[in-house]
């Protein structure tokens, strides 16, 4: 209880500094480029396994989907025999990596999916757009880039790609776009990449600073991508989203850079506790619009992580809360990463 007390004080305190304009983040660095180049590993374009109805073991490596029908990705399933079906699919394919791609920071891209998709790469989660029923929002205009994080994919082996898919109505599937495996290369990629599923939770809770995963209502949710299309379609108002990750030892004693990329609208970001930066006023006496008249969700963020504050080969923490005025909110644009001090500064005395 004590312990408890003790951790809401210093938070209180927090706030009460960034309120008052104590504590304020100077200088940032330049905000990162985007001058990327994409590059195709594998297409991923041709003939999926195929089944109607939805179960959760359909996502396991090990699921034995031979007797599944087989259509072409990317087209609706309307266009071949599944005319007027509304409802849960699956799709499953399966991929093998060269091996001097396997250390690449890989991107799944699946383009156009009518209307909510959530996607697996060997049974883990890599990437949800829209929301299921009973929290339906579509999300059909939202062209899918999903993050593979290295240690979901067999690096020596075949990878199994499974697709879960609700339409409401009209068209269904995986409709269009150029689908396979791509890299994007700018120079300016992070050490630590850390796109991909976030811990989500609505409302204003300052435990979501502690470790332990939150309670029930802690949801999964891409990064970057604005919450809107994540099932939380006009939802105004306080966000926290959390991401636990592994920091090599190899790179001990190296300041980093937490690349946050821009957040709609504002926010306040911890590492493993402790705050390292903030975007915008926090002062909501006047909300809205005065929050936002400096246009916060324009601005890249880039936030110095002191190398005393990390855990090298450990696990560490991000934590960033973030409140929504209006239209859309939370992290939604990259790059989303850690990145060492020293190339930070290396790639930009290039400039």
């Amino acid at each position: 209880m004590k312990h408890n007390i003790i951790i809401a004080a210093i938070f209180l305190l927090l706030i009460l500094l960034f309120e008052n304009g104590c504590i304020e983040y100077h200088d940032q660095p330049p905000p990162p480029p985007k001058n990327e180049t994409e590059k195709l590993i594998l297409d991923l374009f041709g003939r999926w396994r195929f089944s109607l109805g939805d179960k959760m073991e359909w996502k396991e490596t090990k699921f034995d989907d031979s007797e599944w029908e087989k259509i072409n990705v990317p087209s609706s399933w309307e266009n071949q025999g599944f005319h007027g079906y509304d409802g849960y699919a699956w799709y499953r394919t399966s991929f093998k990596l060269k091996t001097s791609d396997a250390e690449k920071d890989i991107y799944l891209i699946l383009g156009y999916v009518d209307d909510v998709d959530q996607t697996f790469i060997n049974g883990n989660l890599i990437g949800v757009s829209g929301g299921f029923p009973d929290n339906y929002r579509t999300a059909y205009n939202a062209f899918r880039k999903y993050f593979i994080p290295k240690e979901f994919l067999n690096k020596d082996g075949e990878n199994i790609i499974a697709v879960r898919i609700y339409d409401d109505e009209l068209d269904g599937g995986i409709l269009s776009g150029k689908i396979g495996l791509y890299t994007y290369e700018s120079g300016f990629e992070p050490d630590i990449n850390l796109s991909g599923i976030w811990d989500f939770k609505t409302g204003d809770d300052s435990l979501f600073l502690k470790k332990e995963t939150i309670d029930s209502g802690t949801d999964k949710l891409m990064v970057p991508a604005h919450w809107d299309i994540q099932g939380y379609q006009d939802y105004d108002g306080f966000g926290w989203y959390k991401k636990t990750f592994y920091l090599p030892k190899k790179i001990d004693g190296e300041s980093m850079i937490l690349l946050l990329g821009k957040i709609d609208d504002i926010d306040q970001t911890f590492v493993n506790g402790i705050l390292v930066g903030s975007t915008g006023l926090w002062n909501f006496e006047n909300l809205p619009p005065e929050f936002n008249k400096n246009e916060e969700y324009r601005i890249n963020r880039v936030y110095s992580v002191p190398q005393k504050l990390l855990k090298f080969g450990e696990e560490n923490t991000v934590v960033v809360r973030v409140y929504d005025g209006f239209r859309e909110g939370g992290i939604y644009d990259g790059p989303i990463g850690l990145m060492k001090q020293s190339n930070y500064r290396k790639y930009f005395s290039k400039k």
